[in-house]
């Protein structure tokens, strides 16, 4: 209490500190991982970011992404997009091919939006490589004073107590962005669903002519989805679905007999002329975690889920994921929400999403890659509506880009 004297003498009561900053201590560096941190930082909030893997071993990995315009508005959010956007090919065209049918539906800006549309150097989404993403974001992530990295030797031996006061007390959030085989997912005893496609995913960059830089192929054949991706100047990204045995073969196949295999598959107009990296295949499920969150600890991108790569939703769907993350957070940071809510919070809003993703990946690779003769009128019923009717490609595009729960 306040005495009279100290009043009358003009004495004034001490400041009131600010709070604390929330904490949050985020498992895996990869690209959800990193992004996620910066997102939380950007909110407001200390972060704590550890790997077992180095920098550099961060960013080895020879593929691209394709990135949806979902993506590129949370990038923008984040002070991101100019950088990495500058870096990344523009597709202003997608097509859809039944090889078994012989029937192409073509996708293009008028099938977008308006309000996408009229963005700056409209695309129908964007190709960009791993390493020129994660040498941003590790970038944006060491000169961020809210963001501690610990990555490689230095994650093995830390110690929270001994070597961040920030975290002498147990964090507010913690995010497990640790891959499929996540173990503090794991170690929560959250269990999964999950389906194997008897299938694996081989990725693949090559020189290609017969294409357009400025154009995405979606390819169905009865073996799986292939995609091909440009990169610019003739470079190319494969994302190959076939058999796992079939892409074992593949992936130890010499250059010029897996250029040979692989112009056997495409169709005529494209032709192959040099592999530009080590094939390398990965196997195909689908993923999902029974509950998103246990305690203060919250399941982001693939530790939560995975779906078949069809559509190019990986990526997209894991950082719809940060998006989702990166809002709570906020209102978090502005006292508009305790922190011990977050987590169900975020788990109640990302399940419609991820729900109806899971399914719609599943129902393409189920009536697409297949060989049953009673499923072809289906499919050629469905490509034809696509291919007349401009509204039903604009929502079949919306939800690709924003996610089945947003098509627009």
């Amino acid at each position: 209490m306040i005495s009279a004297a100290a009043i009358s003498s003009g004495a004034t009561a001490p400041a009131t500190e600010p709070a604390a900053p929330p904490r949050a201590l985020i498992h895996g560096a990869g690209p959800t991982g990193a992004l996620a941190a910066l997102a939380l930082a950007e909110a407001g909030w200390q972060v704590t970011l550890t790997d077992p893997q180095e920098p550099r071993q961060l960013r080895e990995r020879r593929r691209a992404y394709a990135f949806s315009h979902a993506s590129r508005r949370l990038l923008e959010r984040l002070g991101l997009w100019d950088e990495l956007g500058s870096g990344m090919l523009p597709f202003r065209r997608l097509m859809l091919a039944d090889l078994a049918l012989g029937v192409e539906v073509p996708f293009g800006l008028a099938d977008l939006a308006p309000g996408l549309r009229a963005v700056p150097g409209a695309a129908v989404g964007w190709i960009g490589e791993h390493a020129a993403l994660m040498g941003v974001l590790q970038q944006r992530l060491a000169a961020h004073p809210a963001v501690r990295l610990l990555l490689g030797t230095a994650a093995e031996t830390w110690n929270p107590a001994a070597h961040s006061p920030q975290l002498a007390e147990p964090p507010d959030l913690v995010v497990a962005a640790d891959g499929p085989h996540s173990p503090h997912r794991e170690a929560l005893g959250i269990g999964l669903w999950q389906w194997s496609y008897r299938q694996s995913c081989l990725t693949a960059q090559v020189a290609l002519r017969g294409n357009d830089d400025d154009q995405a192929w979606e390819l169905f054949r009865p073996e799986g989805p292939f995609a091909v991706l440009p990169l610019g100047e003739g470079r190319t990204q494969l994302v190959w679905s076939a058999a796992a045995a079939r892409c074992r073969q593949l992936e130890g196949l010499e250059a010029n007999a897996f250029l040979d295999a692989l112009a056997a598959t495409l169709p005529d107009r494209f032709q192959p002329d040099v592999l530009l990296d080590q094939p390398r295949a990965f196997p195909v499920a689908l993923l999902l975690a029974r509950r998103l969150s246990r305690g203060t600890t919250v399941l982001v991108g693939e530790s939560a889920h995975r779906c078949h790569p069809v559509g190019g939703q990986g990526l997209n769907l894991c950082w719809r994921d940060v998006d989702t993350l990166h809002r709570l957070a906020r209102r978090v940071a502005a006292g508009r929400l305790q922190p011990a809510r977050l987590p169900g919070a975020y788990g109640r809003r990302r399940w419609p999403d991820l729900l109806l993703t899971l399914l719609a990946t599943d129902l393409l690779m189920r009536l697409f890659s297949n060989r049953s003769p009673l499923l072809l009128p289906l499919r050629r019923l469905a490509l034809a509506l696509l291919g007349s009717m401009a509204p039903l490609r604009r929502l079949s595009l919306g939800a690709m880009t924003h996610g089945p729960c947003r098509p627009w």
